[in-house]
């Protein structure tokens, strides 16, 4: 499993990160100790890529100077 910490990895590093911790969680018999250290790493991961998007989000409005509407596929 990946140790590098949590607030120097790139989008796709966490989420591969974070697929990795569900796979272990759904896959594997912990002791309660070692599955709430995966948990808690989950949830940083998922705090990381929920904070990128908003980045990420935010650049696109600065630079096309406009609100993003929201997405509603089609189909």
């Amino acid at each position: 499993m990946n140790d590098k910490p949590v607030e120097e990895m790139t989008y796709e590093q966490a989420f591969a990160a974070l697929e990795q911790v569900v796979t272990l969680l759904e896959t594997e018999k912990h002791s309660l100790e070692q599955a709430l250290a995966l948990f808690e790493r989950g949830q940083a991961l998922v705090q990381r890529c929920s904070a990128l998007l908003d980045q990420a989000e935010l650049r696109v409005q600065v630079l096309t100077g406009e609100t993003l509407a929201p997405f509603t596929p089609q189909g």
